[in-house]
């Protein structure tokens, strides 16, 4: 089990890693990512390197028996980097120097001091024995709109639509005379007079997640030879750049950031990122690479956890089957732009009730030799394979990303951490599945909100055997944001025995016939073989069933949800 932190000594004088060092061993710290945001001490100037005082950090970990994630240090580039390699804003904007992730993945000055790092630290450390694994990059995300970045948007296309014709069939670019005769007329989303078009944005999203794919297995190429496991951390949260299902293939090991946004949800939403994380690993490792050690960010302010929060938030990772738990960082910085995030040595130093607990958790981990340990630890059952799962799909939150909906009420993020939230509370083991997966496993999928679905998902989620409950909004386009014709939920309804024909929005809640509440979203539902099980207040039908697959028109409670799947549907374990 790994256990530690970021570590930036460049962050501190000499005499301090030292102390760092002995204060890792006492709280059992056996893995610290280093070198980050270490750029430019790294390379001060363009081709001049400095790697006397890395080699002396390294020599030290390893001899205080501290493993090492050495990160590549490409997400956040030197001020001597040319402009040409930073973002371009939709806006037309080149940003400035002076923060972090100011980059551009398509620009060849980027990319060419990007693998001369790298390949000046496989020569360096590859074969170094405090080597654990490489960290490639970090948080990927940022997005430009530059030139560079329109060409190869210009590539891909052509790649993935053939042709123009096809492309702007796919678009529906014969709405406002957006019809393209050209590829060179074919920009990323700029800033616009209005709605720009949600096809288009929709390609720019899977474009920009595969140009940052391509740059992490650039990397991940010239580190191949060491031997070592490659991997980078996903942001988990709102923020979703890339699609976790095609990066998970990729890396040796899925590593995830988790920094909950309240401490009253905290533990539910770490169970939630827990699983999340080990479906997208699919049997690979995975591990919490970030976490706050004493605090919780809620909504711009820096809230202490609770005792025995760091090490209950830890535990419920390990509980789903980490490697590894680690922290961002090692010891609170001074200054810069992070300067109040939280460390594992606080501002306050050792003596402080964060370090006695990050000393505790050490101890707690240095004991635990599976999952079921740190279950039996948080009073949870013995791990066992779920039998339901949740669908998920980055690109239907991306298509929800868009202005260009009915209502602003649409929650992807807040429809899964529900359904996860609901199933959990009961104690059901829960995986999350690509819309493409094998649905054999499981007695039932949930399907939250899928907007955007291809013919050929839709047709393996038709024919799953099992249980089927499908939410509203879900099919209502193809794969390219064209609305499937003939009434809603286009791509299930013959599966779900009804045809909506209108949407109704909800102002303000209503009760429906079961008690539970509604809220945001209705529906005008026509039966076409599926029965009415709880209707609106206006008799019309809200929840439907046909057969084994069920039909939710609205956004329900958590208690309404909860009805609906164990009382009933009845599920049961």
């Amino acid at each position: 089990m790994y256990y530690g932190g970021d570590y930036n000594p460049e962050q501190w004088p000499e005499e301090v890693w030292h102390e760092d060092v002995a204060l890792m061993r006492q709280a059992g710290v056996n893995l610290v990512t280093v070198g980050v945001f270490a750029w430019s001490r790294l390379e001060p100037s363009p081709g001049v390197y400095d790697f006397g005082w890395l080699d002396r950090v390294m020599d030290l970990l390893h001899e205080g028996g501290i493993q090492v994630d050495l990160a590549t240090p490409t997400a956040s580039p030197p001020p001597w980097m040319p402009a040409q390699a930073r973002n371009v804003t939709a806006s037309g904007v080149r940003l400035a120097y002076g923060s972090r992730d100011t980059y551009c993945v398509h620009s060849p000055v980027y990319r060419e001091h990007s693998r001369a790092i790298v390949s000046e630290l496989v020569a360096r450390y590859g074969t170094h024995p405090a080597l654990a694994m490489w960290h490639v990059h970090n948080e990927y995300g940022s997005a430009c709109h530059c030139e560079h970045a329109a060409e190869d948007f210009r590539t891909w296309l052509e790649q993935r639509h053939g042709t123009l014709e096809a492309l702007n069939d796919a678009w529906t670019t014969a709405f406002w005379s957006q019809r393209y005769s050209s590829w060179q007329q074919i920009t990323p989303p700029l800033q616009t007079q209005w709605h720009p078009n949600p096809a288009h944005v929709l390609d720019w999203r899977r474009f920009r997640s595969d140009a940052m794919l391509e740059h992490f297995l650039d990397a991940k190429r010239l580190l191949a030879p060491t031997g070592k496991p490659v991997t980078t951390n996903y942001v988990f949260g709102p923020w979703v750049d890339v699609d976790h299902w095609a990066w998970s293939r990729e890396v040796d090991v899925v590593a995830v950031d988790h920094y909950p946004s309240s401490p009253d949800t905290a533990d539910e939403e770490s169970a939630f990122a827990a699983d999340l994380a080990r479906s997208w690993a699919a049997g690979k490792p995975w591990m919490l690479m970030e976490q706050a050690a004493g605090v919780v960010y809620s909504g711009g302010r820096t809230l202490p956890k609770a005792p025995g929060e760091l090490a209950t938030h830890s535990l419920r990772h390990v509980a789903a089957g980490a490697s590894g738990v680690l922290f961002f960082q090692w010891r609170a910085s001074r200054g810069g732009a992070e300067l109040w995030h939280h460390g594992m040595v606080p501002h306050a130093g050792a003596d402080s009730r964060t370090f006695r607990e990050v000393c505790d958790l050490g101890r707690t981990l240095g004991g635990i030799s599976s999952a079921d340990d740190a279950r039996d630890l948080l009073g949870l059952p013995p791990s066992r394979p779920a039998q339901v799962a949740i669908v998920w799909d980055d690109q239907a939150w991306w298509s929800l990303q868009s202005p260009s909906l009915p209502s602003p009420d649409l929650d992807y993020w807040e429809a899964m951490r529900q359904a996860h939230r609901v199933l959990s509370r009961r104690g059901i083991t829960i995986d999350f599945v690509s819309p493409s997966a094998d649905f054999s496993p499981y007695r039932m999928i949930l399907v939250p909100c899928l907007p955007p679905v291809s013919d050929a998902d839709a047709a393996r989620l038709r024919a799953f055997p099992g249980t089927l409950v499908v939410s509203f909004f879900s099919g209502v386009t193809d794969e390219h944001n064209r609305v499937r014709l003939g009434g809603h939920p286009g791509a299930f309804r013959e599966r779900l025995g009804v045809r909506v024909d209108e949407f109704r929005p909800l102002a303000e809640p209503v009760k429906l016939s079961d008690g539970s509440t509604a809220a945001a979203w209705s529906e005008s539902v026509e039966l076409r073989g599926a029965s009415a099980v709880v209707r609106y207040p206006d008799g019309t039908p809200a929840i439907t069933r046909n057969g084994d697959a069920w039909y939710v028109s609205t956004r329900l409670d958590d208690e309404g949800l909860d009805r609906l799947l164990f009382a009933h549907l009845a599920y049961s374990e």
